[in-house]
């Protein structure tokens, strides 16, 4: 199945239920999309004793799974471009929605 994920919280837990989420999609077999709109594009970044996105977000790129980042909220946030994930618009959005066939969003 082709899962498409929206994290657009910066909130430690859900963003890391989110990505949990991405990374048991990814390793089960299916292809998964990850788009981090508004506050989520900073959750590359973020790191926490109990519930580490940082290290999930790096997990599920070395597994192979596809991350993309708005290119707007990075820059509104002074943001510069990680190797982890592609700056997109939300054309790439709308593209990875129309591709899924399930979408989600955290």
């Amino acid at each position: 199945m082709k899962i498409g994920i929206i994290i657009e919280t910066k909130d430690y837990e859900k963003s890391w239920n989110g990505m949990r989420f991405a990374v048991t999609a990814e390793k089960s077999g299916h292809e998964v999309r990850v788009f981090l709109l508004g506050e989520g594009v900073e959750i590359p970044f973020m790191h926490h004793e109990t519930f580490n996105v940082g290290s999930l977000v790096n997990e599920f790129y070395e597994i192979g799974g596809e991350l993309f980042a708005c290119g707007t909220c990075m820059n509104t946030r002074m943001m510069k471009e990680s190797e982890l994930c592609q700056v997109s618009t939300m054309f790439e959005c709308l593209r990875m929605v129309e591709w899924a066939d399930k979408t989600v969003t955290f």
